[in-house]
């Protein structure tokens, strides 16, 4: 892939799936898998991070070794995917902080495990969402680190302390911060001040109103310093196919006319349906950023918080 032109699109750290795909699922074949590419291809994104969320870890090795099977077989697969960003099952089970993911599976990280999956990713896991409060977590995050994979926090309730444990140990990105929380939190003691105060941490921010409405998505990127801001979609397999019912993991979810993505008969989002074209727009009517600006940080800036620069 030497001779490959160089990117120039949108670099998406978060894809839980596109254009009806799940990519929660085990049986993901090589035509769905072409279907996702040209589908974020049409809407400006050539790289993503391939996103797993909690599972049990045999699982989640037959996942990543089912998708680096094509990414063997078909160039065009391996250049979009060019890494596995796992959200969990190191996070909180707490209602509220766990959102759409499975309390019953989270757990304490355990680095024989990240040996497992990143042995079944074939070295490509990029990226590990945790919650610092979580046992033994500021040494899984120094191991992970140390091996050149970037530690982020979120669904977190994490206090002032284990977050300085946290970054001491290489914690250096937040998971679509202002989301992955309860909808109601003391004014001043909560996890999304805790973490707008960190300047050192990256911040990714998913720019589609829902998640986050526009009058406080000018606050919280006002709150951070520009070179630390990054944006993500966190999409799922609506993304890029309109309003219907459609899967993440094992749970059914509904997409509306408005994009909301919500298990049916519940309140929680469950990822969006965003594309990144349509969070550049986004981007550009809250907060008034110029091409270059939105370009830093929605594909060059994504890749320097990941070390793929």
């Amino acid at each position: 892939m030497q001779n490959d032109p160089p990117y120039t699109g949108f670099f998406d750290l978060q894809v839980n799936g596109f254009v009806g795909v799940d990519f929660q699922q085990p049986d993901i074949d090589h035509a769905a898998m072409t279907r996702a590419v040209d589908g974020l291809l049409a809407h400006r994104t050539d790289r993503i991070l391939f996103t797993l969320i909690t599972d049990k870890i045999d699982s989640l090795c037959a996942k990543l070794a089912n998708i680096e099977k094509f990414c063997a077989a078909d160039p065009k697969i391996a250049r979009m995917v060019v890494g596995y960003h796992i959200e969990g099952p190191y996070m909180s089970p707490l209602p509220g902080f766990h959102g759409a993911h499975d309390p019953a599976l989270m757990k304490a990280p355990d680095t024989g495990e990240f040996e497992m999956l990143q042995e079944a990713a074939k070295g490509k896991i990029r990226l590990i969402t945790i919650a610092p409060e979580q046992p033994n977590s500021p040494e899984f995050i120094k191991y992970i680190t140390d091996r050149k994979v970037v530690a982020s926090i979120g669904h977190s309730d994490a206090d002032d302390r284990q977050i300085d444990e946290a970054i001491a140990a290489g914690l250096s990105m937040c998971t679509h911060l202002g989301n992955g929380m309860p909808v109601q939190m003391h004014r001043h003691e909560n996890i999304m001040q805790r973490l707008l105060a960190r300047d050192e941490l990256y911040a990714a921010f998913i720019p589609d109103g829902i998640h986050i409405p526009g009058g406080v998505f000018q606050n919280y990127i006002r709150a951070k310093p520009r070179d630390k801001v990054i944006f993500t979609t966190d999409c799922m397999s609506a993304a890029g196919a309109g309003p219907g019912r459609f899967r993440i993991a094992r749970f059914e979810v509904d997409v509306g006319a408005d994009g909301v993505v919500r298990e049916p008969g519940k309140p929680n989002f469950a990822g969006s349906s965003l594309t990144m074209d349509a969070g550049v727009e986004n981007i550009r009517k809250f907060l008034g950023w110029n091409e270059a600006e939105i370009h830093e940080a929605c594909s060059t800036r994504v890749a320097t918080s990941l070390g793929l620069e």
